[in-house]
């Protein structure tokens, strides 16, 4: 594709930020990036009821996505629901413009697909078929209500709770400012998952706990360098491809289904040394700056840097905690006072060393054991 002259403005992460505050979540996730990480888990998305809760059925990605392979894969059904009027519709993702079909106003809908026959005879699908599906009785479409007390298409609303009970997989891109009740959710109605959320969603209270538990880890993609959204907030936007106005956010896949990657165990070669490894002052575990330097020859607890997760190999390590100020993992040691220091609630938000004779306290830090 190529790159038009970028309009630099407000980074990634602070666009998050201000959408947050806004209740504006509309980063659309590109096609590509669905279906680089979607491939790993091709033979547990067989034969299996797939919704998308936080979808335009005719604006979102992840409905071509499976709309497309929906024989491939031998989908029982695709379920898409949308919340509200997206601000970009039709404007920078005109997937399904399709006359006659497409709701006026845009208002929330939920479509089932059923059935994607092979309409035009070529022997695979393309987006005349889904073009097609759409006016296929064996497909329906119909506007949603909501309740009286989340709004028509809120994945919290009865309707879409009913949708949530029939399907097997979920698979979106969930508003990051209820990220927390999206994924609790989730884990409520024991539903395997593929999603979209913000790095530090990790660390949050609610969602930690389920980390720790290993009943959600992250997907195959890397850490590393965020992820480029469809998307323009307040007119701000920090590049542009083919017309397309686009952001990056530090953003990850999250999934509660198997991938390769998670059996790949951390290659260690670091030897434990006191010296270079200084001990926490508020919690049993020595300090680990970087993952590659975790030591082989240590079993004691360690605190190492969040991106630990990209890596993490659940027969390699165990995950004891997370330093934080309210100690919600239990593995604290110390609370600091005044007497201790002059910002002592600093400290005890995170993990602390000594500095040259001074108490620092580092970013966050999960706590781990290696197993034996």
């Amino acid at each position: 594709m190529g790159l038009k002259h970028p309009r630099i403005s407000t980074s990634g992460n602070q666009l998050l930020s201000q959408a947050k505050t806004a209740k504006q979540d509309e980063f659309y996730t590109q096609l590509n990036d669905i279906s680089n990480e979607l491939r790993h888990y091709r033979e547990q998305l067989r034969g299996k009821t797939i919704l998308c809760n936080c979808d335009d059925p005719y604006e979102s990605n992840f409905f071509k996505y499976f709309a497309l392979n929906f024989n491939t894969l031998g989908l029982q059904k695709l379920i898409a629901t949308s919340y509200a009027k997206s601000p970009i519709a039709g404007g920078y993702l005109p997937l399904l413009d399709i006359e006659g079909l497409k709701p006026e106003g845009r208002e929330p809908y939920a479509i089932e697909i059923n059935e994607v026959p092979d309409h035009n005879g070529d022997g695979a699908t393309d987006l005349t078929d889904v073009e097609y599906l759409l006016r296929h009785d064996a497909n329906t479409a119909k506007p949603l209500r909501g309740d009286s007390e989340y709004g028509a298409g809120d994945f919290r609303s009865y309707e879409c709770v009913e949708y949530l009970r029939q399907a097997d997989v979920v698979a979106t891109n969930p508003p990051f400012s209820l990220f927390r009740e999206y994924v609790a959710q989730l884990v409520k109605h024991d539903k395997k998952f593929i999603i979209i959320g913000n790095k530090n969603a990790l660390t949050y209270k609610d969602t930690f706990k389920f980390v720790k538990e290993n009943k959600i880890w992250t997907g195959v993609r890397s850490f590393s360098g965020g992820m480029w959204f469809v998307a323009d907030y307040m007119g701000k936007y920090e590049k542009v491809v083919d017309g397309v106005k686009l952001i990056n956010v530090p953003a990850i896949w999250l999934t509660n289904m198997d991938n390769p990657k998670r059996h790949e165990k951390i290659p260690l070669y670091k030897r434990y040394l006191p010296d270079e490894y200084p001990t926490y002052d508020n919690y049993d575990a020595i300090e680990v700056g970087k993952t590659a330097e975790i030591p082989v020859d240590y079993d004691g607890a360690m605190g190492v840097p969040i991106t630990f997760l990209d890596k993490y190999n659940p027969e390699q390590f165990e995950i004891l905690g997370i330093t934080d100020r309210d100690n919600n993992s239990g593995v604290k040691t110390k609370e600091y006072t005044e007497a201790d220091a002059q910002n002592p609630g600093d400290l005890n938000r995170r993990g602390v060393i000594l500095v040259n004779g001074e108490y620092k306290s580092t970013y966050a830090r999960l706590i781990i054991r290696r197993k034996v």
